[in-house]
């Protein structure tokens, strides 16, 4: 097998199967009216066996030989890693279910918050515990279970609340400053994460006060607080631990474990079940995102065959070949990353493959480097939330039982936030960064005539 020799153009053909993917699952659910009536998994697996059946760029390829490029797309670090997160995050919902952690939360804020602030005050839970955890796979896993709860209570729509909980788990993947996609596109700019995060900030701010005041705007039924009973304070201790335990910036995995031991230990004291039935718990919380992890195993497998295929390098030739001007430089790499997103289906990967390329681009069109990778994680985090196939949503779905393409015109506040960053790619906005002024007055100073050097007296 030839090592991806792949051309400088690429080839269209190593996007044929994402095509055929999106058409299909999309067609059947518009035909049908109803998007589950293609499984997701059997969609994604049709899209696969296109792909081994095409000759992209690598023509010389055997059977064999793409199989061990998917297997390598499959199991790489970032997928495991993600496939761990689902079955924690499994766990920890039907532990915390079990003994009645959920009711409890969801007691405290029916009681608490008032009916008009109720959807607002989820997005902005989810926003404080994914900016402070910086992950928005962990912020779904603790969030979404209340979030269900509440939602079946106050009569409020389920995809609605799923969009509201995946809007704000991207609030911090994309500001927070210890999320790995945030600190990647800052290294691929060469600019620190704190300048990265104050331009990145000017962008996210209005996107967040918008989506706040349209979250006021949805019907929340009638809530009897008679009948939510008394609120035990103790069982709310395994979501006080995740959220501690996030902003002491301690790993998604220990996190997760740590919500989980302390929702069996208090469970096991109040007699909530017994050893075995929480372990029961765990175990089915685990199965339920079998789906979820079969899912993202093609999905990792097909998006390296696409790009082993030459799709990813045809589509970089494509975007950049005709950038004309600063904005034709800040819409190009834009449009890069959103797509490289819709093919990987994760952020940090595409900002991996699009950050040398747009650091290209805004030295070429001077574009500020913070701009630039707030850019690279801003619209990665925007593909994430918007493809019903990605992580965030597909958790998500699974939690609350509805489709993850039920979800999609529920993303508001990506859809926001993609109105306001497309805005702000139209105008002039590059604040300068303080190395670039330091560059800018060393060159100034290398560029001075030197004056000539007085003669040495004897």
């Amino acid at each position: 097998m030839k090592d991806d020799v792949t051309t400088d153009k690429g080839n269209f053909i190593g996007l044929v199967p994402l095509i055929f993917f999106l058409a299909l699952y999309i067609g059947s659910g518009i035909i049908t009216k109803n998007f589950d009536s293609m499984p997701l998994l059997v969609a994604m697996v049709m899209a696969c066996m296109l792909a081994f059946a095409l000759k992209g760029d690598n023509k010389q390829d055997k059977f064999e030989d793409k199989l061990k490029v998917f297997c390598k797309g499959a199991g790489q670090e970032t997928m495991i890693l993600m496939i761990v997160i689902f079955m924690l995050a499994g766990a920890f919902y039907y532990v915390t279910k079990s003994m009645q952690a959920v009711d409890t939360m969801t007691n405290i804020g029916l009681t608490f918050l008032p009916k008009r602030f109720l959807i607002p005050g989820i997005f902005i839970l989810g926003c404080i515990i994914s900016f402070a955890m910086g992950t928005s796979m962990g912020t779904v896993a603790a969030l979404m279970p209340v979030a269900a709860n509440i939602g079946q209570m106050a009569d409020i729509s389920m995809p609605l609340l799923a969009g509201v909980v995946v809007g704000g788990a991207l609030f911090g993947d994309d500001l927070s400053l210890i999320s790995a996609s945030a600190i990647i596109s800052a290294k691929t700019q060469d600019v620190s994460i704190f300048a990265k995060f104050k331009t990145n900030a000017i962008i996210v701010t209005p996107a967040f006060i918008i989506t706040v005041l349209l979250l006021m705007i949805p019907h929340v039924g009638v809530i009897s607080l008679t009948s939510l009973g008394h609120i035990q304070w103790i069982k709310a201790l395994p979501y006080v631990v995740v959220i501690v335990a996030s902003f002491l910036n301690i790993n998604v995995l220990m996190v997760l474990i740590l919500g989980i031991v302390s929702a069996v230990v208090i469970g096991l004291v109040g007699g909530d079940f017994t050893v075995i039935q929480a372990m029961g718990a765990i175990h089915k919380g685990m199965l339920s995102m079998a789906d979820v992890s079969f899912i993202s195993i093609i999905v990792g497998g097909l998006a390296s065959l696409m790009t082993h295929m030459g799709g990813v390098a045809w589509l970089l030739h494509k975007i950049t070949k005709r950038v004309r001007g600063p904005i034709g430089g800040k819409i190009s790499i834009a449009s890069l990353i959103l797509l490289l997103d819709v093919i990987t289906t994760n952020n940090t990967v595409s900002i991996m493959i699009a950050g040398p390329i747009a650091k290209k681009l805004s030295k070429a069109y001077k574009i500020s480097p913070s701009y630039t990778a707030s850019i690279l994680d801003i619209y990665a985090c925007i593909g994430q939330g918007m493809i019903p196939y990605g992580a965030q949503l597909l958790m998500a779905a699974s939690i609350v039982g509805v489709s993850a393409a039920a979800i999609v015109p529920y993303s508001w506040y990506c859809m926001v936030l993609f109105v306001v960053s497309t805005i702000f790619l139209f105008t002039k906005f590059s604040p300068r960064d303080k190395l670039d002024e330091a560059s800018a007055k060393v060159a100034e100073k290398a560029a001075e005539p030197k004056p000539a050097k007085a003669l040495d007296t004897l």
